[in-house]
């Protein structure tokens, strides 16, 4: 119960928390309270959403609040010898859409699915894992893990080689629920393979829940360079801009109820 309460929770607050609808409802306060004829605190409203609105198009303040995330675990340039395991978290797919077009269908962190696929030809002899229900408050019966089976079995991954995980809701029930289907023995090799922004929650979540696993990191959306920075868009700089909040706001949440090993896992 206490579970799902605080899915619930924490899926409400972030809709009000999320930083485009944060200074959406900023700017709407002080219009309101300027109709109301308070005019200092609503141009303070005003002006304080619209010089951050336009922080975010003119300057890369999406790189700069995701890069770290992405550069906490480096990029694997060299494969281990031998693995056990093989684990893909989800957040990839959208099961609402996939059921209505009747294909899966996959965001812009896909390279998360189709990195299993490599790592699968890579080991052909490791276990190979998926864990992901269905993380949205309003939804269909259709849960990440059908969708991804589906996808592996037109990829042509050996379905007898990969356990799926339906009934997570976010990355600590996948963590919790993938290691009692799984049951990893002691001094196993599992990689974990996630985008790179969300790389650092995963690991200390892993960790708490007692399963030391190796980094995989993909699906990046930050590069070091100029260009890379100024790319985009304004509202792909918003949705950037969210994306850094929601990881560094699940952080320190789940820092504080004890979930993950440390405030920042590291290396």
């Amino acid at each position: 119960m206490t579970a799902t309460l605080l899915f619930f929770a924490s899926k409400l607050l972030w809709i009000l928390a999320a930083p485009s609808m944060a200074l959406l409802i900023l700017a709407w306060a002080g219009l309101l309270l300027l109709l109301r004829r308070r005019r200092q605190a609503g141009f303070v409203c005003l002006f304080t959403a619209l010089g951050i609105y336009s922080a975010i198009a003119l300057l890369p303040i999406g790189v700069w609040l995701l890069g770290p995330l992405e550069n906490r675990f480096p990029v694997v340039t060299s494969l281990p010898a031998n693995v056990a395991g093989i684990i893909v978290l989800g957040g990839a797919v959208d099961p609402d859409t996939s059921k209505v077009r009747g294909i899966p269908t996959l965001n812009d962190d896909a390279e998360r699915m189709t990195s299993l696929v490599y790592l699968a030809r890579q080991y052909p002899d490791a276990r190979l894992a998926f864990t992901g229900g269905n993380g949205a408050l309003a939804h269909g019966t259709l849960a990440e893990a059908d969708v991804a089976r589906e996808l592996f079995t037109e990829l042509g991954v050996d379905q007898s080689r990969i356990v799926y995980e339906g009934r997570s809701r976010n990355t600590y029930e996948n963590a919790v629920l993938l290691k009692a289907l799984v049951k990893p023995q002691p001094g196993q090799l599992w990689l974990l393979d996630t985008s790179a922004w969300h790389m650092p929650r995963s690991v200390g979540i892993f960790r708490r829940v007692g399963w030391p696993v190796e980094p995989y990191p993909v699906a990046y959306k930050t590069a070091p360079d100029l260009l890379s920075a100024i790319h985009g868009s304004f509202p792909q700089r918003l949705e950037m801009v969210d994306l850094a909040a929601h990881e560094w706001f699940g952080l320190t949440a789940y820092y504080l109820l004890g979930r993950t090993s440390a405030l920042f896992p590291a290396p």
